[in-house]
């Protein structure tokens, strides 16, 4: 199977660098959304995922166009971008202090431009069922969470341990998937979250050193934030390279 995991997935998402640093009051903010526009994105996840499930069914994904994006056996998918750098209105102060870090503040541009495009590969997305109130919406609305994904992955694992979080009413509702996988092992393996993940697939692994389901619970300082984006970039590159392999034995 042909899979570029170096394939940046804003760079065929309609003038997605047009005038980006001129968004939301200088934060930035990307033209389009890779996870509705890039057509390579929607063939990646179409094709990667077309494979058995762990409860022994074909996960017979169909590309389709428009909002549908992606079909399973009449239910919506979309994807999901897994990784976040945080630049939004609450975390302003913070982004502020980061780019004040660096010994020229303009070199926090190109910075950022980097760890967008990395991230914007098939190692930084994910599939989710799509309709209001998903997944995709409410892991960056519900403040406990914050569009963090070890908060995330950790939602879903006490989903199959039967364990409250505060994305459970979320996951609940769209059981059907999720079942789709069994067990948290099931999921994990599936989508090549292992480095996520400990050994034995108990314990989610944090990206930061932070109360669980804090409210806000954003980096507190620059030395965080460069954790949280070293550990973003190191996961993306090795699901990036689990994906290449598991390309590479696929027909």
């Amino acid at each position: 199977m042909d899979i570029d995991t170096d394939f940046d997935f804003t760079t065929d998402s309609r003038a997605f660098w047009d005038g980006f640093w001129t968004h939301k009051g200088g934060l930035g903010h990307g033209n389009s959304d890779p996870d509705l526009e890039s057509p390579t994105l929607r063939r990646y996840h179409s094709t990667l995922w077309h494979r058995p499930l762990p409860n022994g069914e074909m996960f017979d994904i169909m590309e389709w166009y428009g909002n549908d994006y992606i079909r399973y056996r009449g239910w919506h998918l979309g994807s999901d971008s897994i990784t976040t750098g945080f630049r939004n209105g609450r975390c302003r102060r913070l982004i502020e202090e980061v780019q004040d870090s660096f010994d020229d503040p303009e070199d926090y541009y190109p910075w950022m431009e980097s760890f967008i495009r990395r991230t914007y590969t098939i190692g930084g997305s994910i599939i989710f069922p799509k309709h209001k109130a998903s997944m995709n919406q409410m892991r960056g609305t519900i403040r406990q969470i914050s569009d963090r994904w070890d908060f995330t992955l950790e939602c879903i694992r006490r989903y199959y341990a039967g364990e409250c979080s505060p994305l459970m009413d979320c996951i609940r509702r769209d059981s059907w998937f999720f079942d789709l996988f069994v067990d948290f092992k099931g999921y994990v393996d599936f989508f090549l979250l292992q480095d996520c993940v400990s050994s034995d697939y108990s314990k989610v692994e944090l990206w930061l050193d932070t109360e669980l389901f804090a409210q806000d619970p954003f980096p507190k300082d620059v030395d965080e934030y460069m954790h949280w984006i070293d550990k973003s970039l190191d996961f993306v590159g090795r699901r990036n390279r689990r994906i290449k392999e598991l390309a590479a034995r696929m027909p």
